[in-house]
């Protein structure tokens, strides 16, 4: 089993949340998050005051997938995230040492 965490742009999420679901993928958790890369922000003009953003509004996506479908995941989140921009996103994939459904008690992939 892998954790998949993908930083994507907000106006992708619901895009990659149905192509996601089409490849097979059963549920993720979303986040509001905050944050910079290679961008390093930007500057924008309020009451004719310049300011630098360096933090930028991300989603971030959390799915745990078992490993034969690992690569079919990750290749839908670049897929349909990408726009060919700087800001893209990231995606980060983590082993997992077990997986534990709090309602039945099942552990491993039938808790997936």
């Amino acid at each position: 089993m892998k954790k998949i965490e993908a930083i994507i742009r907000h106006y992708k999420l619901e895009d990659v949340k149905n192509a996601l679901t089409a490849a097979g993928v059963q549920g993720m958790t979303v986040s509001e998050v905050r944050g910079f890369g290679r961008q390093r922000g930007h500057k924008e003009m309020y009451r004719g005051a310049e300011y630098t953003v360096d933090f930028l509004p991300k989603v971030k996506m959390e799915l745990v997938v078992a490993d034969d479908i690992l690569q079919t995941a990750i290749d839908t989140i670049i897929k349909v995230a990408r726009t060919g921009q700087v800001g893209d996103g990231k995606i980060f994939v983590t082993q997992l040492a077990d997986v534990i459904r709090i309602r039945t008690g099942e552990a491993g992939s039938e808790a997936i």
